[in-house]
């Protein structure tokens, strides 16, 4: 933690946790227990990030496309969801961490459903971090849902075409409640967003590592902030236009 500028914090980080497969197969384990070890690295995760000032954290935990694979790996992991947030609960509660979610939760089975909106109702009122679970998400999905909402608006009257901004456009989707990511990490040696915040990711900074999520600690978190901090951000400025305000 001494490389980091706790003045220069990226204020969002989202991660697209990747490689429980593999990390289980070089173990010679099964996929679940892949998947088991990878919720360790969300606790330490969680925890570093309260710990050194992170304000919004986005864990893509399970994506729309994740619902194809075998049902006994998508039981296995709804399964693991629901022991994660009854186990952390206390945890959130004790650092003021609330608990928020994208994605089509009425996909979830009732039971752990009604285990999420009982986790962030308990949480709602905490004000020190806000970790954001993406769950049965798709960024397409979630841009045709909110074009949807606009032409119903607009059916309406509330809105009209001459009215809409990027910043009217982002209020209809999911991540209203939070800003704009600036430091995306994905682990495991992929180099690609998966369906993941593409409207949300047009200025943030990518940083890959080929670390399996499993793996993956507060050394490596460290690591993807030191080096996030080291870039500049123009936002399509020049570098000169930048340091003339």
């Amino acid at each position: 933690m001494e490389n980091i500028d706790l003045k220069k914090l990226p204020r969002h980080i989202a991660i697209i946790m990747d490689g429980n497969g593999r990390w289980a197969k070089e173990h010679f384990l099964g996929r679940i227990l892949g998947h088991r070890k990878g919720a360790e690295a969300v606790r330490v995760t969680v925890r570093t990030c309260r710990e050194i000032g992170i304000e919004y954290l986005t864990l893509y935990a399970f994506s729309v496309e994740n619902w194809l694979r075998p049902v006994e790996e998508v039981e296995g992991l709804m399964k693991l969801l629901g022991e994660f947030l009854q186990a952390e609960l206390q945890e959130m509660l004790d650092n003021d961490i609330r608990l928020t979610t994208i994605g089509d939760i009425e996909t979830l089975r009732e039971p752990l459903k009604k285990l999420l909106r009982k986790t962030m109702e308990a949480t709602a009122h905490n004000k020190g971090m806000v970790l954001n679970l993406a769950l049965s998400y798709g960024g397409r999905d979630e841009i045709i849902g909110a074009v949807k909402k606009i032409l119903k608006d607009s059916a309406t009257g509330k809105v009209t075409s001459s009215q809409m901004t990027k910043e009217l456009f982002s209020s209809y989707l999911q991540t209203s409640h939070t800003p704009d990511p600036d430091l995306l990490i994905r682990t495991s040696g992929e180099y690609r967003l998966s369906n993941f915040l593409l409207w949300q990711a047009a200025y943030t900074e990518f940083y890959f590592t080929d670390v399996l999520w499993p793996d993956f600690g507060r050394k490596d978190l460290f690591e993807a902030i030191t080096a996030y901090q080291a870039r500049e951000r123009r936002f399509g400025l020049t570098s000169e236009q930048l340091r003339n305000g």
